[in-house]
């Protein structure tokens, strides 16, 4: 059994490749920032829902679990405590008179944004591969 072998671990993988991707296609966006007709691109992130769905599904006797409410004042009990905080992204971006629709401060945030979320899964995948080697005794 080696590392990849562990879900969390292929998870993580799956995220940074998913990132190192955006990247590029954020660079390519830059990159053609003053072509006349380009359209900005972006990768669509994996819905985890779904993800967790299919996942579900391999294992049928395992049933769901869910939170107990016991108290009303909890925080995040209701089904509107889910929608707070989401964002909609424009459908329509602004457009250069030569056709061009790449705003480079929405670029430039998404990848600084990609690169934080990058050194986030970096970091997490160093942490538990030190868990891993303090539980086995090598430090």
């Amino acid at each position: 059994m080696t590392i990849q072998d562990i879900g969390l671990f292929q998870g993580i993988g799956a995220k940074m490749d998913f990132l190192n991707q955006r990247q590029g296609v954020i660079a390519q966006n830059i990159a053609n920032s003053d072509t006349p007709g380009y359209r900005p691109k972006d990768l669509q992130p994996v819905d985890f829902n779904e993800y967790l769905g299919a996942a579900s599904a391999k294992y049928r006797n395992i049933t769901n679990v869910s939170v107990a409410k016991t108290d009303g004042e909890h925080i995040g009990h209701g089904e509107d405590d889910l929608h707070t905080r989401s964002k909609k992204q424009r459908d329509t971006y602004e457009v250069a008179p030569a056709g061009n629709a790449v705003i480079m401060e929405e670029q430039l945030m998404k990848s600084g944004r990609t690169v934080m979320d990058y050194n986030l899964m970096a970091n997490i995948y160093q942490k538990n591969v030190g868990m891993l080697r303090t539980a086995l005794g090598q430090r």
